[in-house]
């Protein structure tokens, strides 16, 4: 025979209610926002960047018209400004604690983004579509190691095939001239 509780409840409705309560006790102390609610205690505040989601927004990126990547890539990353929301308190990049009313940047959050380095797209897709078969496109756009690699390949390819590949790199090359040519006299 099991013994009851003074409370009523058995040993395991006991054990679950002393869990939620405990549950309980640890979501009413740590608040809505986990580790940003402070106490009388003194918590310390998070780094604007450790935020959660939510608790602050970025602005879209300003993107280049020419390249459409993100103004000022580089080494493949660029960055947003992000606000923290209204009564929203942390460390900045300095290391201060802010009180943030939504209005004040708070952190730059890196998003990545290709290094274009000023490349034309247009050209080198023309390189690419009329000369690829030299690697001439690798060798515009800074891989001469591909660039070379292309020709080696189209070369052993034309020895060893008697000039195929070269003629169907050719003779794509001269329907797609007739393609444009027939689409801009329409």
């Amino acid at each position: 025979m099991v013994a009851a509780w003074p409370s009523g409840l058995s040993a395991p409705e006991a054990a679950t209610a002393r869990l939620l309560g405990v549950l309980w006790f640890v979501s009413v102390t740590t608040g809505p926002w986990g580790a940003v609610a402070t106490s009388a205690g003194g918590e310390e505040s998070p780094k604007c960047e450790d935020l959660k989601v939510g608790q602050y927004i970025c602005k879209d990126p300003k993107i280049n018209d020419a390249t459409q990547e993100p103004v000022n890539c580089t080494n493949y990353t660029a960055h947003v400004s992000c606000f923290p929301a209204p009564n929203i308190t942390c460390k900045d990049s300095s290391g201060n604690e802010t009180h943030f009313t939504g209005n004040e940047v708070g952190f730059f959050k890196p998003i990545s983004c290709r290094n274009v380095n000023g490349y034309s797209y247009k050209v080198a897709v023309a390189l690419s579509l009329f000369l690829g078969w030299l690697g001439a496109d690798r060798f515009y756009l800074g891989y001469p190691a591909l660039g070379r690699e292309t020709v080696t390949r189209e070369v052993k390819g034309f020895t060893e095939s008697r000039g195929f590949p070269l003629f169907c790199d050719i003779f794509v090359v001269i329907i797609f001239v007739l393609w444009i040519g027939k689409l801009s006299r329409d």
